[in-house]
């Protein structure tokens, strides 16, 4: 099944597109063993599942959405319901993988659903981005990177400014143009 078809098949959980891709295949290009990966906002569990079958790590996802959880686990992945990284102990991981919601939405046209939860990223596109980049910090193993797309509509550099501030170095390891935006993968490492 086509990325195109599986976007109809389910409305209550955010299907794969091409930032999914695009975020997987540099996650994937760039472990080297047995990590300890999480991948936060799995969604379908298309990005971890990725992970998990094409490369040694050892994958766990998450997302707040009840309905991706159990997509995910149907998939094979081991999914846990989780904000962020909330449940998870310090110092686990040694890569973690985040598509967050980025789409600026004008709070007069919120329309709180899951689908909303897994694409508005409030007025500035970066409302679920910021708390990430306070918190993820917590969960990573000392020389852990963590893989965060992000678009030109959310402003690339004031996320690699964010990270900054919460003590990490920005390097874009992935991008790919399409008509109304770019996509760009960075890696955060201290």
């Amino acid at each position: 099944m086509g990325l195109e078809e599986q976007r109809d098949v389910e409305t209550d959980v955010y299907q794969p597109a091409e930032d999914s891709q695009l975020l997987a295949d540099a996650v994937c290009e760039r472990l080297e063993g047995a990590e300890r990966v999480l991948e936060v906002g799995t969604g379908s569990g298309f990005v971890a599942g990725r992970i998990a079958d094409e490369t040694d790590a050892r994958v766990i996802a998450s997302d707040l959405n009840p309905h991706a959880v159990r997509q995910a686990r149907g998939e094979g992945v081991e999914a846990v319901r989780a904000d962020l990284v909330s449940p998870f102990r310090d110092g686990s991981f040694d890569a973690v993988a985040f598509n967050p919601p980025y789409l600026p939405t004008d709070p007069k046209n919120e329309w709180d659903d899951w689908m909303e939860h897994a694409l508005s990223g409030g007025e500035d596109g970066r409302a679920v981005i910021d708390p990430f980049l306070e918190a993820v910090g917590r969960v990573l193993a000392p020389d852990g990177s963590v893989y965060l797309l992000v678009s030109s509509l959310t402003g690339v550099d004031e996320v690699v400014e964010e990270a900054g501030e919460q003590g990490f170095s920005a390097v874009a390891v992935a991008d790919e143009s399409f008509p109304f935006e770019t996509l760009t993968v960075l890696k955060l490492f201290r």
